[in-house]
């Protein structure tokens, strides 16, 4: 719903004339009763009855025209301008019967009436408030500043006046307009503000408003000194507040333009709005010190008064304490409750495991993670991703049952706190939350319903606290993911030391990098006809100060989760093209592969290093080879092979590596802008035994790739058997052992001259 300020709405000729027409009633009267004319107070009279009728009917249409919930307070503003015109009736057919004084019991009904309606529009507007108790907060806060106001009053109007007669109840009602004219200003403020609904309308009502009340307090005055006469220029104030409200209006209905507080949570109001109420209240005080009778007594309106005012003060200060028990309830269930199952959060967990663990006796924890929940998410969405986890809370609560407290930690991730005299072992609660997590008839065939992954841990004497109790836990969570998923596992010693000995190695590779403890060594490609070597691939190790040499094997995961695997991609990079252009001096035609991380083709800034690495190295970029596993081409997005096809276009060359292990697709080798395919080991290494399935199959990928102009490099070729299989098929080229271990760059150099490994 759009914020941008709303324009009046159009209205047909008839409504725009209406509108001229009140506003000429109500200069025309201005100017009767400023200069003097006869007749002045029946002009009066009539002007006000006019725009006031005019005013309830604009109301009416005003009340169709809306939205049903803010019917209700067009309807009743349309009753209270009607009500003002039959007020103005009676007061005009009474003046002109010879009534002196006009506040006759029915001019009062009248008037109070309408007070009563506008009262009402304002607190049911959609503005307003929606519960009773906010609505009667705000009626008490415009009461307080209207109670506040009549020891002002007395002081401001009447304390000069000994022979003031307020015997009269009536004509006592009438002095106290402009009390009540503040009071539903006060109202107003406090439901009316920026970013709120109507805040437009209700601000030229409230102009109204403030137009009315300057003028009650001038009537009051007025009266008091015995000054008033009907016809007096003050009397135009009320057809102009009138008119204001015909013109409220013209102000389209909220969902043509209007704020809605429901599409956000409403803004807090500033300050001086929540202390609105109160500031009167220290000038009552003054006031009533100042009202004082020589004989040191109150008068006794002032005095009703302000009982009347610490009484609504009191009722008032009740609503705010209920109101805040009732909010630090809420805030007490927000902080300990996850607000999406209704389980409870983290922190609650924690306390009840820590008081657990203070309390003594046996406490375990059993901690639950969904596989493969991101990918409900992505397929379907997150609003779909909440009902299941909503549904699955709900299963796994029925599953515990009485035997232990389940909360939602955060994301997928649940716990349970099994402590005290246990009935069920955390095993058997386990089989049980698996059970639970089983898809119902008809929900395996949606492919929304994840399994989970389950780690238990239990309290013992090498726990020093509740968080080495969660983290065992974690540690056994973490190896039923990698036992299969759908599984649980208890942490014992060798998985929390294999655990420990995880941690030390990643903190460790987070130093490898800066403290040049990776190298680099180079595997021969050959020519399979020649012998040739043709290329080499860049293979990094990692030469640990305590463990020595480690193999990729043994890091390149770790650095894959933790996202080291960007740092030393660059470091290939950049130390494969300098070797590459140093070899490049005596074989100017063999060039370098460098095999780029799944992660890194995500990266925009991929181009940027690559190019960046050879130019720094000198080399060429026909010299330089990336290699690519098969599925994390086809999983990259249309980026990816964007940003594939630029390097391809630049001259670099794109290999296909691990080729027949990933999900293959015909249509995938199409798009992927590959230069060469490399033929999995794993084919290779059948070879031997006379596999014919998988002489078939190199066969096959070597005619494929010649169908797609690619060339072909056979990995993994130890044996001269092999070496004969892949050469019998056409293979080009071939990588293994057969024909070179990787080595470092200065045992490589002395390769780099033709051989022959044919024999």
């Amino acid at each position: 719903m759009s914020l941008a300020v709303a324009a009046p709405a159009r209205h047909p000729l008839a409504g725009r004339v209406g509108l001229v027409a009140a506003a000429v009633v109500v200069l025309g009267e201005m100017v009767w009763l400023v200069v003097g004319l006869p007749g002045a107070a029946l002009v009066s009279d009539l002007g006000a009855m006019a725009v006031s009728s005019w005013a309830a009917v604009l109301c009416v249409r005003a009340a169709r025209r809306h939205p049903l919930a803010l019917r209700r307070f067009w309807g009743l503003l349309a009753i209270t301008m009607l009500l003002a015109a039959l007020g103005r009736t009676v007061w005009t057919v009474e003046r002109l019967g010879g009534i002196d004084l006009p506040h006759t019991p029915l001019v009062g009904a009248l008037f109070a009436a309408g007070i009563v309606t506008g009262t009402a529009a304002l607190l049911c507007s959609r503005a307003g408030g929606r519960s009773l108790v906010g609505q009667a907060r705000t009626l008490l806060d415009g009461v307080i500043v209207a109670l506040a106001l009549i020891p002002v009053g007395w002081v401001v109007v009447f304390r000069d006046l000994a022979d003031a007669d307020l015997s009269d109840p009536l004509r006592t009602f009438g002095l106290l307009y402009p009390m009540f004219d503040l009071m539903q200003l006060t109202i107003l403020v406090a439901v009316a503000g920026p970013g709120r609904q109507m805040w437009r309308a209700l601000t030229v009502i409230g102009a109204g408003l403030a137009i009315r009340a300057g003028a009650d307090a001038v009537y009051v005055s007025l009266v008091a000194h015995g000054n008033y006469a009907a016809g007096h220029p003050v009397d135009v104030c009320w057809p102009l507040s009138y008119l204001l409200v015909g013109l409220a209006t013209r102000y389209p209905p909220p969902g043509a333009g209007d704020a809605d507080d429901d599409a956000g949570e409403s803004p807090l109001p500033p300050w001086w709005r929540v202390a609105l109420p109160y500031l009167p209240v220290g000038g009552a005080i003054v006031a009533v010190m100042l009202s004082r009778q020589p004989t040191g007594q109150t008068p006794h309106l002032v005095f009703v008064g302000m009982m009347a005012l610490l009484g609504v003060l009191a009722l008032r200060q009740g609503l705010a304490a209920n109101e805040n028990l009732r909010l630090v309830a809420r805030l007490r269930r927000l902080a300990y409750s996850d607000q999406l199952t209704g389980l409870p959060n983290r922190l609650t967990f924690i306390r009840r495991l820590r008081r657990a663990l203070r309390e003594g006796g046996p406490v375990a924890v059993v901690l639950l993670d969904l596989d493969g929940f991101k990918q409900v998410n992505d397929r379907f969405g997150h609003a779909a991703g909440d009902r299941l986890l909503t549904t699955i809370a709900e299963r796994m609560r029925d599953a515990i049952g009485p035997d232990g407290m389940i909360a939602r930690l955060g994301g997928d991730e649940f716990a349970v706190l099994v402590a005290g005299d246990r009935p069920v072992a955390p095993e058997r609660l386990a089989v049980r939350l698996l059970a639970a997590l089983e898809p119902l008839p008809g929900e395996e065939e949606l492919g929304v319903h994840p399994s989970a992954s389950i780690g238990i841990a239990e309290y013992g004497p090498q726990h020093s606290s509740h968080t080495d109790l969660l983290r065992d836990a974690d540690i056994a969570m973490y190896a039923a993911k990698a036992a299969g998923k759908s599984a649980w596992r208890t942490c014992t010693p060798e998985l929390r030391e294999s655990a420990v000995s995880r941690a030390e190695l990643i903190a460790d590779l987070r130093r490898a990098v800066d403290e040049g403890q990776l190298l680099m060594e180079f595997q021969p490609i050959v020519d399979l006809a020649t012998g040739t070597v043709r290329s080499a691939e860049a293979l990094v190790r990692w030469r640990h100060p305590r463990l020595g040499v480690l193999p990729p094997a043994r890091f390149l995961p770790l650095a894959e989760e933790t996202g080291l695997i960007l740092a030393i991609d660059r470091w290939v990079i950049h130390e494969a093209c300098r070797s590459a252009a140093t070899w490049r001096e005596r074989a100017p035609e063999v060039t370098v592969a460098v095999n780029i991380a799944a992660a890194h083709l995500c990266r925009p800034d991929l181009i940027a290093t690559v190019t960046g690495a050879m130019g720094a190295a000198g080399l060429p970029p026909r010299a330089l080879t990336l290699e690519l596993t098969e599925s994390a081409l086809i999983e990259g997005s249309e980026a990816v092979l964007d940003r594939l096809a630029q390097l391809r276009d630049l001259g670099i060359r794109i290999a296909i590596d691990d080729f027949g292990t990933g999900y293959s697709s015909l249509s995938y080798l199409h798009r992927i802008p590959a230069t060469e395919l490399k033929i999995d080991r794993s084919f290779v290494s059948r070879l031997d035994a006379g596999d014919a399935r998988a002489y078939a199959t190199v066969e096959m990928v070597n005619r494929l790739a010649g169908a797609f102009d690619l060339a072909v490099v056979a990995e993994g070729v130890e044996t001269g058997e092999q070496h004969a299989a892949v050469t019998a098929i056409g293979c080009r080229q071939g990588q293994g052992w057969r024909y070179g271990r990787p080595a470092a760059l200065s045992e490589l150099l002395p390769t780099l001259a033709p051989a022959d490994v044919a024999r």
